[in-house]
């Protein structure tokens, strides 16, 4: 079974990967239990998904949203019933495919998978077994051993049974030469862009339009749920500042590391390796009457292969890279002396070519950086000390932040208004937990300190709610400018729009339009070169079987028109294989969702819509 998923890894990722939901850990009983629980969301051949397995599903999905923005979004305006019936959907799915592995009997007895284990690559070291390196692997999955033996009882049965169908999905040769051929086109694009701009002054908004505009929007004209709060913060670094790191603890700690700021002394050595010490002396002879020959005879007696070829050079070398009886001699000796040394090799005709002296870096060189580092210690160490007290004394007095400023010394800051889930620049407060204690009740109606938390590493930050304002509605003349510009700005964008597509109703028919076009530029389905997705589509997929060809792409403030004046073909050959791969992953997900939309045509599926509510 291991050995299968091996061979077809490829295929295995690429089907995995396109699931929107990984298989979750569930154990051999996840095939056939029926749980009987009241949170059921939905229940699948018999299977049931519980309240709690979708909300831990879309918690990953938010996260990740989250991550991929940066943090700069708040997850909890994506979590909707829409959303949460997209999550549950691909949950159907995974549990519609491990029921017909069930129904199959595909299952690895708990031997095989330890074979498989012991057998697996990535824990082998030096040909066999590594306990060691595979309980590093447990621990970077936090797991255990017989809960992921479980695990890969399951799952592989499961990949073989979701490989299995991809292979069937064989992408015919003709088609995917085309598509190859098509994703690897050239195109010499240029552009003119028309912008709504300059028909601003052909743009006329009548009173009734800017009320209609209100009436029919008002959601967009509210005023957000926000409170304006002070705030104290603890950092590592403000602590280093009230205790710098002392002249003498630099000292003593550069006396400490002497030997970590030096550089040992380096020589350049040359040798001659024989078997006994006449031959070791006769060639010495030999060398003291001509000096110059020292390369030569290396070539012709030494022993060591690897330096004779070379003249006999060992390069630079350390005391410790040496034997340490040719240590002994080579670094008593001069540079330019030879002399016959013995090491456990055998005899060495030595030469010392160059000396590099050894050197330690003095306390000046070296005094800014430790000062730096001893700094960063000293302050790890008292914020750790200190952390948990300031913590403690923000709970436990959370009617005031100012005994907690008094006693570690903290300024107490006022933030400006600050809502619960809009984008907004927040510096240290820009942060989930910090801003979900200020909207609490505790904080809103009792005014009480927040907990210290921990915002980045080294930072604690405690909050308190000096003010709260409640959703509301913004008066209609207050938002009149702005609706105002708003729909003239969109009329003239209107403007622009109708003029781009009468240019290009011209340029179509032959006429110049009297336009001035950019540079030319070379694009493909994998180079945007800087256009946006829909410019890009929509000048790679034009016709261009008459040259020049022109395309037409509304966007927001205006109209972008196109000229296609060159097409550059690819061989279809010469695509790599990762493109070709890509596609057949594409076949291979069109004949998955099929196998995955055939069972459920004959599965037993209930969703319970009351459940799946958020609560």
């Amino acid at each position: 079974m291991f050995n299968f998923v091996q061979k077809n890894r490829r295929v295995v990722q690429v089907i995995l990967a396109l699931l929107t939901i990984p298989f979750a850990i569930w154990g051999i009983e996840s095939y056939t239990r029926v749980v009987t629980g009241r949170d059921a969301v939905a229940k699948v051949n018999g299977i049931e998904i519980s309240r709690r397995e979708l909300d831990e599903q879309m918690q990953v999905q938010l996260d990740q949203v989250r991550q991929a923005f940066g943090g700069q979004i708040d997850p909890a305006v994506l979590d909707t019933p829409e959303a949460r019936r997209a999550v549950l959907d691909n949950m159907i799915a995974q549990r519609l495919v491990m029921s017909e592995a069930a129904r199959r009997h595909l299952f690895m007895s708990k031997a095989a998978v330890v074979d498989a284990i012991a057998q697996a690559p990535e824990f082998q070291e030096n040909g066999q077994f590594s306990p060691a390196r595979y309980s590093a692997y447990l621990a970077s999955r936090n797991t255990t051993d017989p809960r992921y033996v479980a695990e890969l009882q399951t799952q592989l049965p499961l990949a073989r049974l979701v490989s299995s169908v991809a292979d069937a999905a064989i992408a015919p040769r003709s088609v995917a030469s085309r598509l190859i051929a098509l994703e690897a086109q050239k195109r010499e694009v240029s552009e003119v862009r028309i912008f709504g701009q300059q028909y601003l002054a052909q743009t006329r908004v009548e009173e009734a339009q800017i009320k209609a505009y209100y009436d029919a929007n008002l959601a967009q004209f509210r005023n957000p749920e926000g409170v304006r709060a002070e705030y104290v913060m603890l950092s590592a670094d403000a602590l280093a500042k009230q205790d710098p790191v002392s002249e003498a603890e630099v000292k003593a700690a550069y006396e400490q590391r002497l030997a970590q700021y030096s550089v040992a002394e380096v020589r350049s050595v040359s040798h001659i390796l024989v078997k006994t010490g006449d031959e070791a002396e006769k060639i010495l002879a030999e060398l003291r009457k001509s000096p110059g020959r020292f390369a030569e005879l290396a070539k012709k007696s030494s022993l060591d292969t690897g330096t004779a070829e070379k003249g006999g050079e060992l390069g630079p070398v350390s005391r410790e890279s040496l034997d340490p009886k040719l240590a002994e001699a080579v670094y008593a000796m001069k540079q330019g002396e030879m002399r016959v040394a013995q090491s456990r090799f055998g005899f060495h005709v030595v030469r010392v070519d160059s000396v590099r002296a050894g050197k330690a870096r003095s306390f000046e060189e070296v005094r800014k950086e430790l000062t730096e580092e001893l700094s960063r210690q000293k302050a790890a160490r008292r914020f750790a000390e200190v952390g948990e007290a300031f913590s403690n004394m923000v709970y436990e007095q959370a009617d005031s932040l100012k005994p907690a400023a008094e006693k570690f010394k903290l300024t107490i800051q006022t933030t400006g208004w600050i809502a619960k889930s809009a984008h907004q620049e927040l510096g240290a407060l820009d942060n989930p937990k910090l801003l979900a204690a200020l909207f609490s009740a505790d904080a809103l109606q009792n005014k009480r300190n927040t907990d210290a938390v921990q915002v980045a590493p080294g930072i604690l930050v405690a909050a308190r709610v000096i003010e709260h304002r409640p959703e509301a509605q913004l008066p209609y003349e207050q938002v009149k400018p702005a609706i105002g510009e708003t729909l003239r700005r969109r009329a003239a964008a209107g403007l622009a729009q109708k003029d781009g597509e009468a240019k290009l109703a011209e340029l179509r028919m032959g006429k110049d339009a009297g336009l001035k076009w950019s540079p030319a530029r070379v694009v493909s389905r994998r180079e945007a070169q800087g256009m946006t997705q829909d410019a890009l589509q929509r000048a790679v997929s034009a016709d261009a079987s008459k040259l020049p060809a022109y395309v037409g792409v509304p966007f927001p403030e205006g109209y972008l028109l196109l000229r296609i004046s060159k097409v550059i073909e690819a061989d279809a050959k010469e695509a790599d294989a990762q493109t070709a791969a890509r596609i057949g992953g594409l076949y291979g997900r069109s004949q998955y969702d099929a196998y995955v939309g055939s069972l459920r045509e004959r599965g037993d599926i209930e969703v319970i819509p009351a459940n799946l509510e958020k609560k």
